[in-house]
């Protein structure tokens, strides 16, 4: 029997063009047969690989989480750990901002989310957290990330001068900001982080004064995030 002329099809190539559709036409552009066209197969052919969108959008948002970074954790030092891990993290949703909304729902059953969930949390109780703490740091880390790849409060002004020069006098700036607007919201993120890190520090201190040095008598097992 001849060679197919076309290379067969494969859950990479099925996930890539997938990728594709998502970053150009949004979550909503994505059916499987909207996919089936674009690699120019039936779309029975995609349910041999995956057998709902669901599935398929869960795999790719395992890929997309495989390149956030937690291995400053294995330093032992938090704070290196999570400035590692949320601009990694940051990175990785800014890159593929349609798809926010399913890699930011939470780990479920993703394997590349729970390990690193798992190494998070667990970093964060080796160095001292207790586990209550540890789960509320991740979260806090997350809504963090989230709300910095999820939106941009430089593109959200008009670049129209008059829109603000007579009624707001305080946003005479204001029709500039969209032009700079990946440096805004860059030095905003790590003014975030950089705040939400100190503000850490000193919740460090008094929770090892509490607790003794002791992170089990921090209050509870917590739960994984």
């Amino acid at each position: 029997m001849a060679r197919p002329k076309t290379p067969l099809l494969t859950r990479e190539g099925i996930r890539d063009a997938a990728l594709g559709l998502v970053d150009r036409d949004g979550l909503e552009g994505l059916s499987m047969r909207k996919l089936a066209q674009e690699l120019d197969v039936q779309a029975a052919s995609l349910y041999s690989h995956y057998r709902t969108k669901d599935d398929l959008l869960a795999d790719i948002a395992n890929g997309i989480m495989a390149g956030v970074d937690v291995s400053g954790f294995d330093s032992g030092d938090w704070r290196h750990g999570l400035t590692v891990w949320a601009r990694t993290y940051r990175r990785a949703l800014a890159a593929h901002p349609n798809l926010v909304p399913v890699i930011a729902v939470g780990p479920g059953r993703r394997e590349e989310a729970l390990r690193r969930a798992d190494a998070i949390h667990g970093g964060l109780v080796a160095a001292g957290w207790p586990p209550r703490h540890a789960t509320m740091i991740g979260a806090s880390t997350k809504y963090l990330v989230v709300g910095g790849a999820i939106n941009s409060f430089a593109r959200g002004f008009d670049d129209d001068v008059q829109v603000y020069r007579d009624r707001y006098p305080n946003l005479f700036q204001a029709h500039k900001l969209a032009e700079h607007a990946v440096e805004i919201d860059e030095d905003s993120f790590e003014l975030a982080l950089e705040a939400f890190l100190a503000g850490l520090e000193g919740i460090f201190e008094k929770v090892r004064t509490r607790t003794g040095g002791n992170p089990d008598e921090g209050g509870g097992e917590g739960v994984r995030h």
